[in-house]
């Protein structure tokens, strides 16, 4: 049974818009999902405009019981928040950055009380939220929120590799101070139930030092020796295949080569670089973007959440050149872990 999917469009003034009427230009996802956009009418025609996509048409539903999911219609509900004319492109602003968090409010609500089988997230603007008077450091603590999950993390996946996260939107002072054996344990747990879900039935996973050459037995810290190691191995003691502290300057490239399917990053930098120098490829004569794949899954929600795994991209919005490949990814993933989640994972 095809999934009902909802896509959430992001700040009108990115290039939220832009990549899902181009991704949903692409018959193929109509064939395993009932796709719906939660967003704004004008945003959504300038985009099909600028982008060329006349074959494409918008309809307007107001439940999920209206979804039909046929191909050349791009379903949504119209939070009747932006009139053209009501944004401008490439700049945060409050009203596009609170429009943006309505409609991630909205989809969750849905996704809570079973209307659809998960959510997809375009990008938003943290700063233009906060403009708004949404104090959130980005999605996933949104989705935390708005969910009641005290347990959660962000997963990347991109080019092969697959990352999660015990801390990430904090200054690396705080980092260091989040860096406990209860952490590491409550992530390691969700790398493992991630995977399950993204189909990996045995999940190798291996969790990377937090200081330099693991510390050096003590020389460099002691987040390995009191935080990483005690959780690596009461997680192996749950059969888990937890192996760690692994030192960060090589651990990604062991799981490239197949040694690990799954790596605990435990800040942000350190997990975000590899993912994005593995799934993103920029050409330096048009500026663009000639590969930008790649999918963020919030994991330990009751709902299935993924999203595109990149910003608002000021610089090309509203210019119909924005790279459409991270927006399927995560629409394929969310279409997978939902089909697994319903079979039992």
């Amino acid at each position: 049974m095809r999934k009902r999917i909802a896509i959430t469009m992001g700040d009108a003034a990115g290039i939220g818009a832009e990549i899902t009427v181009k991704a949903l230009s692409d018959a193929a996802v109509y064939d395993r999902a009932v796709p719906v956009v939660y967003g704004d009418r004008a945003p959504l025609e300038d985009a099909l405009s600028f982008c060329r996509l006349g074959h494409l048409r918008l309809k307007e539903i107001h439940s999920w019981e209206e979804a039909s999911g046929q191909y050349g219609a791009i379903e949504f509900f119209d939070a009747g928040l932006l009139r053209a004319g009501g944004w401008t492109y490439k700049r945060n602003q409050a009203g596009s950055g609170g429009a943006s968090f309505q409609y991630v409010v909205s989809a969750i609500r849905d996704a809570v009380e079973g209307r659809c089988s998960a959510v997809v997230t375009g990008p938003i603007s943290k700063e233009a939220i906060h403009m708004a008077g949404h104090n959130y450091s980005g999605h996933t603590e949104i989705f935390a929120a708005y969910t009641h999950t005290d347990k959660y993390a962000m997963l990347l996946s991109g080019g092969g590799l697959r990352v999660i996260h015990a801390t990430t939107h904090v200054s690396m002072e705080e980092a260091c101070r989040r860096i406990t054996a209860e952490r590491e344990l409550e992530v390691i747990r969700l790398a493992h139930r991630g995977m399950r879900l993204l189909g990996c039935e045995r999940p190798r996973i291996a969790v990377a030092g937090f200081n330099a050459h693991c510390s050096e037995n003590g020389l460099f810290g002691s987040q390995e020796a009191e935080a990483i190691a005690p959780a690596v191995h009461q997680a192996q003691a749950e059969g888990i295949l937890a192996e760690g502290p692994v030192p960060a300057d090589t651990v990604f490239c062991k799981a490239l080569g197949g040694m690990y399917d799954i790596v605990v990053a435990q800040y942000h930098d350190q997990g975000h670089i590899p993912i994005k120098l593995q799934g993103f490829r920029l050409d330096p004569g048009t500026n663009t973007y000639s590969s930008m794949s790649g999918i963020n899954c919030t994991v330990g929600l009751p709902i299935i959440r993924t999203s595109v795994d990149h910003g608002t991209a000021y610089g090309k919005a509203g210019e119909g050149r924005a790279n459409e490949e991270s927006m399927r990814d995560a629409i394929d993933a969310a279409i997978l872990m939902a089909d697994n989640l319903e079979s039992g994972v």
